[in-house]
């Protein structure tokens, strides 16, 4: 057996001890650039969903079922109006971050986080919708945030 190859817990590694750290940095780094990928087109697809909500709810009012009165409650044309111009605003930042713009990562962190407020506002209206959106979010901000594009694999 060469002297490169090493037999280890449940497998054989090839080169030197330390390469293993490096190829696992390399595959979390695989991960989040694919999910970076991923996470512009969950954003530019968010923001398409926001948008026509929007459009929805400046359209007719009756199509949302309105329930308990909450302190931040608004009305539907005006939550109509903030979900269109946020939708707006989400599908250029995923369409930026697609694009691999530098200012388009810091831009789909806080365009994600401030999704997260508005939909936690809009709990009572959609409760699913909305931790649905929160937790795609959640993995636009995780794989944004964790991918290098500069590190050589």
């Amino acid at each position: 057996m060469p002297e490169d190859m090493r037999v280890g817990q449940g497998g054989v590694s090839h080169g030197s001890a330390g390469g293993s750290s490096a190829a696992e940095g390399g595959v979390k780094q695989g991960i989040a650039a694919g999910t970076s990928i991923g996470a512009a087109i969950i954003l530019t697809t968010v923001g398409i969903l926001q948008l026509l909500q929007g459009i929805a709810a400046v359209a007719e009012d009756e199509l949302f079922v309105v329930g308990q009165e909450y302190t931040f409650k608004f009305d539907f044309t005006a939550w109509g109006w903030v979900h269109i111009v946020a939708g707006a605003v989400v599908i250029l930042v995923g369409i930026a971050l697609l694009t691999g713009a530098t200012w388009a990562r810091v831009a789909a962190i806080v365009i994600a986080a401030l999704s997260i407020l508005l939909n936690f506002m809009w709990l009572p209206y959609y409760p699913w919708w909305s931790i649905l959106i929160i937790a795609l979010d959640v993995v636009v901000i995780w794989a944004v945030s964790t991918w290098n594009p500069r590190l050589d694999y």
